[in-house]
C-alpha cells in the first residue's frame, strides 16, 4: 500500500511540476518531504519508474514495478506493465494490461488482460478485455473488441474489430476481420479479409475475401475465394460467389454499351458464369453427330415480342419457342428450377445446323464430282467421235479421188 501511495504521489507531483510552472514552487517543498520521507522499501518498489527523467506515468498496485530503463510508458491499473524493463512508449490501461511485457515498445492496451502476455511485440493496439491477451512477439496488430485476436502469439499486421474477431489466430498475418466472430477460427491463415457478422467464421485458409452477414462462413481450408453476400461452399477454392438464392435479378454497370471483343460468356442452371470449352481434353464419348441434327427441319422459327415486364421497348425478336423445341429434341431445351422449359440452347442448334450444312455440302461435292466425271467422259467421247469422223472423212476423200480415174480408163 505504501508503494502504491508513493508511486501515485510522485507521479502526480511530477506531472504538476512539468505542466504548471507557476505551481512549481508551491509543490516542490511538499514533494521533497514526501520523497525523503519514503521508506526504503517503498522507494525500492518504485525503482526507476519514479525517476522524473524516465517520463513514465503509472497508477495502480505494482504498475511498472520492474521497469529499469524503459521510458515514455503510461500504466494505469493493478499490474499494468508490471514486468516491463526496457520497453518504451507503451500505454496500458486496465488490470494486468501488458503485465508480461519486457522489451516490447509502442504498444497501446486498454481493457482487463489486454496484451497481458506480450513480451517483445511492438506497435500493437488492443482495446477490450482479453484483446491480444496471448500475443508475445507479433508486431503491428490492432484488436478492438472482447477477446479480439486473443490467441495471437506471433501473427503480425492483423486487424480485428468485433467480439472474438480473429479469436483463434496464432501465427496468421495480414488478416482483416471486422464483425463479431469474423475469422473467429482462423489459426495460421493469412491475407484474409472478412467484413460482417461471422464472416469467414470457420475458415483456416488464406487469401479469401468475404463481405456480408455470414459471408464465406461455410469455407474451411479454402484458398483464394471471394464471397459477397454468400455463405460459400465447403472445400472450394478460387471461386467467386455474389448473392444467394433470394436474389432474382442482377444489374452491373459498365457492361451495356461497352464495346469489346472476346469469347461469349454463358451461365449454367446453378448460376455459374464461364466459357464453353471445346478442347478434346474436356470431352468424352466423341463421335460424329450423324442424323441427330435432322430434327432441325422440324423446328419452327418465329417472330415475336417479349412481354412488357421483360422488354419495355417491345422490340421485334426472332427465334424459337422452347416448348416447340422440346417436342422435337428435349436436349436443346434449358429448364428452370421447376423443370419447365425456359430457354433454348442456341449454341447447340448452331452446331447442328453446321452438321446439316456439312452433310449437304458433301452431297453437293459428290454431285459436282459426278458432273465433272461425266463432263470428262463426254469430252473423251466427243474427242473419240471427232477422230472417227475424221477417219471417215479421209476415207471418203480417197474414194472421191479414185472414182474419175476409173471412168476414164473405161473409155
Amino acid at each position: 500500500m505504501n508503494s502504491f501511495r508513493s508511486k501515485t504521489t510522485i507521479s502526480l507531483a511530477r506531472n504538476s511540476i512539468k505542466h504548471s510552472p507557476l505551481r512549481r514552487n508551491v509543490i516542490f517543498i511538499p514533494l521533497a518531504f514526501v520523497c525523503f520521507g519514503l521508506a526504503p522499501m517503498a522507494w525500492a518498489d518504485c525503482q526507476e519508474g519514479c525517476q522524473l527523467n524516465r517520463r513514465n506515468t503509472f497508477l495502480g498496485d505494482n504498475a511498472l514495478i520492474e521497469n529499469t530503463t524503459g521510458r515514455f510508458n503510461t500504466a494505469t491499473g493493478a499490474g499494468a506493465l508490471s514486468n516491463n524493463t526496457t520497453g518504451f512508449g507503451n500505454t496500458a490501461t486496465g488490470e494486468d494490461v501488458l503485465s508480461s511485457n519486457t522489451l516490447g515498445s509502442i504498444n497501446t492496451a486498454t481493457g482487463v488482460s489486454a496484451l497481458r502476455n506480450n513480451t517483445t511485440g511492438t506497435q500493437n493496439t488492443a482495446t477490450g478485455a482479453d484483446a491480444l491477451e496471448n500475443n508475445r512477439t507479433g508486431p503491428n496488430n490492432t484488436a478492438d473488441g472482447f477477446k479480439a485476436l486473443q490467441s495471437n502469439t506471433e501473427g503480425m499486421e492483423n486487424t480485428a474489430s468485433g467480439m472474438q474477431a480473429l479469436n483463434s489466430n496464432t501465427r496468421g498475418s495480414q488478416n482483416t476481420a471486422i464483425g463479431v466472430h469474423a475469422l473467429s477460427f482462423n489459426v495460421q491463415g493469412h491475407n484474409n479479409t472478412a467484413i460482417g457478422f461471422e464472416a469467414l467464421l470457420n475458415n483456416t485458409g488464406s487469401l479469401n475475401i468475404a463481405v456480408g452477414n455470414g459471408a464465406g462462413s461455410n469455407l474451411t481450408r479454402s484458398i483464394n475465394n471471394i464471397d459477397i453476400g454468400n455463405d460459400g461452399v465447403r472445400g472450394e477454392n478460387e471461386t467467386i460467389r455474389i448473392g444467394n438464392s433470394s436474389h432474382v435479378r442482377t444489374f452491373i454497370a459498365g457492361i451495356s454499351g461497352s464495346t469489346i471483343t472476346g469469347t461469349t460468356v454463358e451461365v449454367n442452371a446453378e448460376g455459374q458464369l464461364g466459357v464453353c470449352p471445346s478442347s478434346a481434353r474436356f470431352k468424352d464419348s466423341i463421335k460424329p453427330m450423324g442424323k441427330a441434327s435432322e430434327g432441325l427441319y422440324d423446328l419452327k422459327p418465329v417472330a415475336f415480342r417479349y412481354k412488357k415486364e421483360i422488354d419495355a421497348a417491345s422490340a421485334s425478336q426472332f427465334g424459337l419457342v422452347a416448348e416447340d423445341v422440346e417436342k422435337v429434341n428435349p436436349a436443346l431445351v434449358v429448364r428452370d428450377k421447376e423443370g419447365k422449359p425456359y430457354s433454348v440452347r442456341y449454341n447447340q442448334v448452331n452446331a447442328m445446323l453446321l452438321n446439316e450444312f456439312l452433310k449437304e455440302h458433301r452431297k453437293v461435292q459428290e454431285l459436282e464430282a459426278t458432273v465433272a466425271q461425266q463432263h470428262q467422259d463426254f469430252e473423251a467421247a466427243v474427242a473419240e467421235l471427232k477422230g472417227e469422223i475424221q477417219k471417215v472423212s479421209a476415207q471418203q476423200l480417197e474414194l472421191n479421188k479414185s472414182a474419175p480415174q476409173t471412168a476414164l480408163n473405161d473409155q
